[in-house]
């Protein structure tokens, strides 16, 4: 399985100016052609420092894929950078120029001189026409592995990874395995507590195993290599079957699933509704619910803000809605250090009152108050 990098290059990726998203697209890109990501770096506009760190990605690696820095101006050095990399230096080429001509005709500019830069490659270097920008990419062939120059603007890069990459990496490495993810979600469970039950599985070599943790959320990922798809996912459904097996009730999804999706998907089949009361949660809970056709609005002809009838009114409201649910959700003490969640459940004629205690950062708690609160409601919904 051929091994790969990625470096992304632009001095505003460093001050924070714009926003990396080409890495993760080349990231996902990459393995779905079932070759290895090894390393990702960033680096500024200079040109010593990108050229020590091609040379050190060609030693550890197959495909060096950079970004960014192929523009006209002074602060794009890659193709300098990329030749002094290889040992040899820039050409013109002409053909290049008549594209790059012919691409401002289309938009009618005239380029300017220092457009002419990007008609320079390194010698030996094969061009990748860019027919949807400006600044033509390129890749070099070498002893130890192959080098492919793309533009950083987000939409041509996409583009010529599809259109362009995809073929020069098929043309160039006989690559017969794939890289399969499954991703399952749970709530209701901690990272540390999945950690202790499955710390076994995490030390895998093939398939991989991972923990990523949300506010009241974790997923865990299974990575697979293989020769096709069958086998890997062969492969997955073994550690799926283990990892069901041991944490049970606090899977509620995979993949693409979401808490709001799974809750709806149960009150449809039971052909119930919710209604839904919350308080300092910035109605987070009623936005991702109420996309879907499962929710009550609460009756203006109840005060459900006097704490003195609060009780009794909440009791004459589930009658007037029963047998649908309703659920109460409250959260209170919030501090820096601590925050309490508070939930009451109507259903079948019986009520639940439940507390919930957070103490991590203060910006994660809506995040956390939601997921706990949907995580008790599908808890809830799963008995039914």
């Amino acid at each position: 399985m051929p091994s790969a990098e990625i470096i992304t290059i632009g001095t505003e990726l460093l001050l924070g100016e714009i926003q990396d998203t080409n890495t993760r697209y080349i990231a996902r890109f990459l393995r779905n052609e079932g070759i290895d990501l090894f390393r990702t770096t960033m680096i500024g506009d200079n040109e010593n420092r990108i050229t020590s760190t091609v040379l050190e990605s060609l030693s550890r690696s197959d495909i060096v894929i950079t970004t960014g820095g192929l523009g006209p101006t002074v602060d794009d050095p890659t193709r300098n950078a990329i030749a002094r990399a290889i040992g040899t230096e820039l050409e013109f080429r002409p053909d290049l120029w008549e594209q790059i001509k012919q691409r401002f005709d289309r938009f009618g500019r005239i380029p300017t001189e220092n457009n002419k830069k990007q008609a320079y490659i390194p010698m030996g270097a094969i061009a990748i026409e860019n027919a949807v920008g400006t600044a033509p990419a390129f890749y070099c062939r070498i002893e130890n592995g192959l080098i492919i120059s793309l533009p950083g603007v987000p939409k041509e890069l996409e583009y010529l990874l599809e259109n362009q990459v995809k073929g020069i990496l098929r043309s160039q490495f006989n690559n017969k395995y794939v890289i399969q993810t499954f991703v399952i979600h749970t709530s209701g469970i901690g990272e540390s507590v999945i950690d202790e039950k499955i710390a076994d599985l995490e030390t895998l070599s093939n398939p991989t195993v991972g923990i990523v943790a949300y506010p009241g959320q974790t997923d865990i990922r299974i990575t697979a290599k293989a020769l096709n798809k069958t086998k890997a996912s062969k492969m997955i459904s073994k550690i799926m079957d283990i990892i069901t097996q041991r944490l049970g009730g606090f899977i509620f999804g995979f993949n693409e699933d979401t808490l709001d999706e799974v809750i709806a998907r149960l009150l449809l089949k039971s052909n119930l509704k919710v209604c839904l009361i919350e308080k300092g949660t910035d109605q987070l809970i009623t936005q991702l619910l109420q996309k879907y056709n499962i929710m009550i609005s609460v009756s203006a002809n109840f005060n459900l803000e006097n704490p003195d009838s609060l009780e009794i009114n909440l009791e004459n409201f589930y009658k007037l809605i029963s047998p649908n649910i309703l659920l109460v959700t409250e959260l209170l003490n919030t501090n820096e250090k601590s925050a309490t969640l508070s939930i009451s459940y109507y259903h079948l004629n019986q009520r639940i009152n439940k507390s919930f205690q957070f103490g991590g950062h203060e910006n994660l708690t809506l995040s956390w108050a939601a997921n706990t609160t949907m995580h008790f409601l599908r808890s809830q919904l799963s008995q039914t």
